[in-house]
């Protein structure tokens, strides 16, 4: 029974792609007709795009968890199934503030799925991302040697033709062996930051505020994720490379489901502390952006009351300056 449930969790994987053009479609129509002021049926249309965006998260299970191996992304694509079925139900009964998350959603994906699906975009980013981690690490006195992911024998790997994967070569001392093995570390899209900064745009641009505020709102989230995110690799590749971390590997491979001795640093670097890290830095970054953009308060109050059913006045809570009704700046200051 669970092989046939991962074979079809592994099947759905495909419709991936699809699923996602399809949610920015609904989500464009939806936002086009609330601009439109047919509220309506913009809230119906929007229904539909949930729905579709529970059925792209279920396709992403597997993905998550059982090739990328990650618990939190895992964790996070299951709980996002019911989630997104239940932010159309809620739509479907009056919650129209919903319809800012929808066309939050619809604008983190214009940010997003351009580099993921535009090859030219793709590799320009990836490599971009691979010769600054590349810089980072010569300063930390680590110089491996970056090659062309695709001319490199990589098992079960379909590497894109980007120069983008560093090579270490380390003796693994724990293994017995006198050769030396060497330990490839790819930088792909998912190790550029693009989805955070997706993110915090998408949420940024959603709301109903003054363009200045919202600058600055982009200014104090998304060059501090791109940095954070380039120090993330460092620490991942380094770690990895290096195998500082190779603590507790019969542990770590049994949660992890694998058999390789060398990953024990991988997965110990990124799917538990870079990841753990990441979630308390975008925490952080959060509470910089409303500070100067209180109006996304609304969206973070809505994902509330869907995971918990409760309201919360995140405003008060964090000592949120409010701002003018009309959406202005709150003083001559934020001039």
């Amino acid at each position: 029974m669970i092989d046939g449930l991962l074979a079809g969790l592994e099947w759905a994987t495909q419709f991936s792609d699809p699923l996602a053009w399809l949610v920015l479609a609904a989500f464009l129509v939806t936002a086009a007709l609330d601009w439109h002021g047919e509220r309506e049926l913009a809230r119906y249309v929007g229904v539909g795009g949930w729905a579709l965006f529970g059925v792209f998260w279920f396709s992403l299970v597997y993905h998550f968890a059982f090739v990328q191996k990650s618990i939190i992304e895992g964790i996070g694509a299951v709980v996002a199934v019911p989630a997104a079925f239940y932010v159309g139900y809620l739509l479907w009964n009056g919650r129209d503030s919903l319809l800012v998350l929808s066309r939050a959603v619809l604008l983190m994906g214009v940010v997003f799925f351009p580099f993921e699906s535009i090859p030219v975009l793709r590799q320009l980013l990836v490599e971009t991302v691979t010769r600054q981690t590349e810089f980072l690490m010569a300063l930390t006195g680590h110089h491996p040697e970056v090659a062309n992911g695709a001319q490199l024998d990589l098992p079960g790997v379909d590497p894109d033709p980007y120069r983008n994967t560093f090579v270490f070569v380390n003796d693994l001392p724990y293994t017995g062996a006198e050769e030396s093995h060497r330990i490839t570390y790819t930088i792909l899209i998912a190790c550029t930051g693009i989805g955070s900064m997706s993110i915090f745009a998408g949420l940024i641009a959603a709301v109903d505020a003054p363009w200045r505020r919202k600058l600055r709102a982009l200014a104090v989230s998304l060059p501090v994720i791109y940095v954070l995110n380039l120090f993330r690799n460092v620490f991942i590749g380094v770690t990895f490379g290096e195998q500082y971390l190779h603590v507790f590997p019969d542990l770590v491979l049994t949660v992890f489901g694998s058999e390789e001795l060398p990953r024990v640093s991988y997965f110990v670097a990124d799917r538990i502390i870079a990841q753990s890290l990441s979630v308390v830095a975008l925490v952080g970054i959060t509470y910089l952006v409303v500070r100067e953009l209180p109006e996304v308060l609304a969206i973070i109050e809505d994902l509330l009351f869907v995971v918990t059913g409760s309201e919360y006045d995140l405003r008060a809570a964090l000592e949120v300056p409010a701002v003018a009704a009309d959406g202005g700046e709150e003083s001559p200051s934020d001039d």
